[in-house]
């Protein structure tokens, strides 16, 4: 059954739909007249920093000097918890991490392009 939660932020309040099936779901208090949103303990930058962390992480590890790509692209899937606060989404049984590594190849001056 999906249900919507809210975090505060220093943006204003972040509202989510969440799986009220999946481990770590948990009411805190109930507000509006249907009594439809779940609010969260703590704050929704909070939430998000297990993520970050592991953002971070994945960007040291592909900046080594070995690699030296002139650009990382990260893409993961997020879900939000309100007893685990973000964690990385998986998908199937695997953990969802996608990771672009480009490099430019410099144009060689001498040539005219014809």
């Amino acid at each position: 059954m999906n249900e919507l939660m809210r975090w505060e932020s220093d943006e204003g309040p972040v509202v989510v739909e969440v799986d009220s099936r999946d481990p770590g779901f948990r009411s805190v208090s109930r507000r509006g007249e249907s009594g439809a949103i779940h609010d969260v303990e703590g704050r929704f930058e909070s939430a998000l920093n297990n993520v970050r962390g592991a953002a971070m992480s994945a960007l040291r590890t592909f900046r080594d000097r070995a690699l030296d790509p002139d650009t990382i692209e990260l893409e993961f899937g997020v879900k939000l918890s309100a007893e685990a606060g973000a964690v990385i989404a998986k998908t199937a049984t695997e953990g969802h991490l996608t990771v672009k590594l480009t490099w430019s190849r410099p144009q060689d001056q001498g040539q005219s392009g014809v």
